[in-house]
């Protein structure tokens, strides 16, 4: 989590950096500890059911067309929920510190002379969307149609998240392969809403 995110490209993504730059405010003003948590593609059981993979399980369930946007060619650090739970806990027994080594000329965005943290929660391993596709159609045991799309204004095509710093400073590792966590998904979807599929 090394990386600046100073020109995001859309206005969820600068909400998002608007909220790290207030906590950081905080912790400077006011010494107090804040941990920010930069989560990646969450996708599990309960589910938000305006994301995509619960959009993209209703209508292969439906047998109706999924719009497909940049032609197919995104990947994603999909992250099972189960893996964003575990971060999460690990992260709160970890109280923020000032970075001892903190050089304001160079500076890294994911620490502070004040005790600020920002974390990385992802799987660290991009997926294609196609595959994640391919995987809820063998779980939900049919084909759907994919309507390809050029890509929507403020997407990006690929995201991979580095939990290199979350690792180091937790012990955080991601132990949900793709396939694991589509088939868990899949069946709680068939289960919750009684699709029979």
């Amino acid at each position: 989590m090394e990386d600046a995110v100073d020109h995001p490209v859309s206005l969820y993504a600068a909400s998002k950096k608007a909220n790290e730059l207030m906590a950081h405010t905080y912790s400077h003003l006011y010494n107090l500890p804040t941990t920010g948590l930069r989560f990646f593609t969450v996708y599990g059981p309960w589910g938000r059911p305006d994301m995509s993979p619960i959009l993209f399980a209703d209508r292969i369930v439906r047998g109706e067309p999924i719009d497909v946007f940049n032609y197919g060619n995104h990947s994603r650090d999909f992250t099972y929920v189960d893996d964003i739970v575990e971060g999460v806990i690990r992260a709160l027994d970890h109280v923020a510190q000032p970075d001892s080594v903190y050089d304001a000329l160079l500076p890294n965005p994911g620490t502070s002379n004040a005790p600020y943290r920002v974390y990385n929660i992802g799987n660290d391993q991009p997926v294609q969307l196609m595959r994640f596709i391919e995987l809820l159609e063998q779980n939900l045991g049919r084909q759907v149609e994919k309507r390809l799309l050029p890509m929507q204004p403020g997407d990006v095509p690929d995201t991979w998240a580095d939990v290199s710093a979350l690792r180091r400073d937790v012990g955080y590792a991601p132990s949900t392969p793709i396939e694991t966590g589509v088939a868990r998904f899949a069946q709680w979807y068939r289960d919750y809403y009684r699709t029979g599929a």
